[in-house]
């Protein structure tokens, strides 16, 4: 079996059972910082399988490809790869592998234009709904917008001018540290750049919703970024406070009554909080992190074995 045939079937194995394994996990919700790790690795390594995969069959099928691939490649380590022994369905396969690739970066670009036309927006209305008073010298990235509004909300407006919004309901309703931790919950969403991660995450399940793995990481994406910013205001605000701000934020729309519908993932927000199970020990997490590591290491130790073995 050639090693592109290897890589593509180690990519479908991980975007398979790589959700299946994570969901029964029972970590993740301990350490939702560490999750998001491993879970970017295990797409980084599916992506990696497509992509190593790609450059070995389209250099069996177009030597122009084959030249640029193996440019600083020592001689024999062509050979190494069997090239020749693809046969005439290495166009093929590079040509849809490359339509995959061209594929998920008009996705991602969809994504991004997308999310930037939705913060111009929010920025538009935003300056209606506060405009800078006369004289104001504050750099709009350090303000703290309030909005004369009675439901109670906060959020972080990202962006190059990134903004901290937060109603008089909110103030109303929040008392002392309360407040302090939705503001630090929101700012610890900015310093992560989760936004980001939700961009990607959107992007590929959008474009391939037929990828479990790709469908996982979006939902996963979003429920853990919630969490890892829990974990930041209550280091230091302290659980029960988090979780009363929660409650206070959350109480009117609904959310944790018996028909909460999408929003009951905030009662189990607030029992977590409540109800705290301990951290990994700092050698599982040592553990975890290094393994997650290896995950995208193996397919380019697969791609590189032939011609390392040519070497020795």
């Amino acid at each position: 079996m050639t090693v592109a045939i290897v890589l593509l079937v180690l990519g479908a194995l991980a975007a398979a059972t790589a959700p299946r394994l994570l969901s029964r996990a029972d970590w993740p919700e301990r350490e939702p910082v560490l999750a998001l790790w491993v879970w970017q690795c295990v797409v980084a390594a599916v992506l990696l399988c497509c992509v190593l995969a790609m450059a070995l069959a389209g250099s069996a099928a177009w030597a122009e490809v084959r030249g640029n691939v193996f440019a600083f490649a020592p001689s024999g380590v062509v050979e190494a790869y069997g090239l020749s022994d693809y046969g005439h369905w290495a166009g093929w396969l590079a040509a849809a592998l490359a339509l995959g690739g061209v594929w998920t970066a008009a996705m991602l670009t969809r994504e991004v234009r997308a999310a930037r036309a939705r913060r111009q927006r929010r920025h538009t209305e935003l300056r209606v709904r506060a405009p800078r008073l006369p004289g104001e010298s504050v750099p709009p990235e350090e303000r703290l917008v309030v909005l004369e509004d009675a439901r109670p909300d906060a959020w972080w407006l990202s962006g190059a001018q990134g903004q901290l919004v937060i109603t008089t309901g909110a103030l109303q309703r929040l008392k002392g540290r309360q407040l302090d931790a939705v503001l630090a919950h929101e700012q610890g969403h900015a310093r992560a750049r989760h936004d980001v991660l939700l961009n990607c995450a959107g992007a590929l399940a959008g474009g391939f919703p037929q990828v479990p793995v790709f469908d996982a990481f979006r939902d996963q994406v979003h429920h853990l970024v919630e969490l890892a910013a829990d974990d930041t205001a209550s280091r230091r605000f302290g659980r029960l406070t988090t979780a009363l701000a929660l409650v206070e934020l959350n109480e009117e729309r609904g959310a944790f009554g018996p028909g909460a519908g999408p929003d009951g993932a905030l009662q189990g927000r607030v029992h977590r909080l409540l109800d705290a199970a301990p951290r990994l020990p700092l050698a599982r997490r040592l553990r975890v992190t290094a393994c997650a590591l290896l995950v995208p290491a193996v397919p380019v130790i697969i791609a590189f074995g032939p011609g390392l073995h040519a070497l020795t």
